[in-house]
């Protein structure tokens, strides 16, 4: 009797553990993909959809996979190794490799932290309140909740702040977008000649993956105390972070594809924009759940990012980190993600400074990026003295050097179109 009762628990009492197990290794990876659909790339998705209507929506199969393949791998090290990628970058390929990956990370890092102020005085700029107002407190609020907050809470609350991304999949009903023609076109990829149209697949594919992704997943997973034991629910978080934020981007595409293309084409210069486009045509509720998803977006990403680049100096440089340390006790982490956010902060509250060319540098320091760090990643993961049996196996890295490939193809094309377009 007792061994039936306990046999027919046993189905329920097994899924109760492994959900528990699930949500105390959920984070890294679902933050680290849902801080990519940051206010640039937003401004992507947005004028993607508002271009090309639902046209584009294909990419956004291969890019998720590119993203699941290069996540998994920083992840696994991470797990594997306890070290983050700025220490393995030191440990193996020597102190000048490391410091001309820091040096250009910092800088791009930087250019992006501008950017993510800049989103949110563009988003709050809807409800009529001056940068001058707004950006100083979200730096302020920020700064509190990583120098005075603890790793779980923090994370914690950065859980609960992706989520506020769904206000984009609500937008996009209240659009009443074609919805056959939309899964149509996921599917499979219309062809256009178009030169904005390939110029939009590059930068599509180019504001997915990231240089500063791979260093701050790594390091969370390492600061979280995830190992190899309960790595398959670190990848399962990973996996749903990636398919997550991607689906996100497929709803902000939908949503100006269903209204601002029908108006004329209308070219999306600032993200606050497509909000303000929605009105007409989907009602003041969308328009202000796109704004809300805005600010949201630039707060998290504006905690994120300096947090990632204090990370990957610090790791890289050899000092103390993380955010489970006290201010005395990592010194160097703590000023340096205050000077980062004081800086972003700062440079936006000038008057008339033109922050696009700011946003612009980012990209191309990005591009510059972003092949060293899939090599590095890629000579480390099947390094059998670091992975062991963790190390990839054949088919992952065909996938994943196909991957690097096709983004270093991708992404120098973006650089020289950036540069010289």
């Amino acid at each position: 009797m007792t061994q039936t009762a306990t046999r027919r628990r046993s189905p329920f009492t097994l899924i109760s553990a492994r959900l528990v197990a699930f949500l105390a290794v959920l984070g890294p990876g679902f933050i680290t993909a849902n801080v990519d659909n940051d206010p640039g790339g937003i401004l992507t998705y947005s004028q993607a959809g508002a271009q090309f209507g639902y046209q584009l929506l294909w990419t956004l199969i291969p890019t998720t996979i590119a993203l699941i393949v290069v996540q998994e791998m920083a992840a696994r090290m991470g797990a594997v190794t306890g070290k983050g990628l700025s220490d393995l970058i030191r440990e193996e390929f020597g102190l000048r490799a490391t410091f001309f990956t820091m040096v250009v990370l910092g800088l791009a890092d930087f250019g992006n932290i501008i950017s993510e102020f800049a989103g949110l005085a563009s988003g709050m700029s809807i409800f009529g309140v001056s940068k001058y107002i707004v950006v100083p407190i979200g730096a302020g609020l920020v700064w509190i909740l990583i120098v005075r907050g603890r790793y779980k809470p923090v994370e914690r609350i950065l859980i609960v702040a992706s989520l506020i991304y769904f206000a984009y999949p609500i937008s996009a009903f209240l659009a009443k977008p074609d919805w056959d023609l939309a899964i149509k076109q996921t599917l499979v990829p219309p062809l256009n000649n178009d030169p904005a149209y390939l110029i939009l697949i590059v930068g599509l594919i180019g504001t997915t993956i990231t240089p500063w992704m791979q260093f701050y997943l790594q390091a969370s997973v390492v600061e979280k105390g995830v190992d190899t034991r309960h790595y398959g629910l670190c990848r399962l978080d990973v996996v749903l972070g990636c398919i997550i934020t991607d689906v996100i981007a497929f709803f902000i595409m939908v949503a100006c594809g269903a209204t601002i293309y029908h108006s004329n084409h209308q070219e999306i210069t600032d993200v606050a924009q497509a909000a303000l486009a929605l009105k007409p045509f989907a009602g003041k509720f969308a328009a202000l759940l796109f704004a809300v998803g805005l600010i949201n977006a630039s707060l998290l990403s504006a905690a994120i990012l300096p947090l990632a680049t204090s990370y990957n100096i610090c790791e890289g440089l050899g000092f103390e980190s993380g955010i489970n340390k006290r201010f005395s006790e990592a010194p160097t982490f703590y000023w340096l993600y205050t000077l980062l956010i004081g800086g972003g902060a700062a440079i936006v509250l000038i008057p008339r400074l033109p922050l696009l060319k700011f946003i612009l540098f980012s990209q191309v320091a990005n591009g510059i990026l972003l092949p060293f760090v899939l090599v590095y990643m890629l000579l480390l993961v099947n390094r059998p003295r670091l992975m062991g049996t963790f190390k990839n196996k054949p088919w992952q890295n065909v996938i994943a050097w196909t991957t690097a490939i096709i983004m270093i193809v991708l992404t120098a094309a973006l650089v020289y179109k950036t540069v010289l377009g």
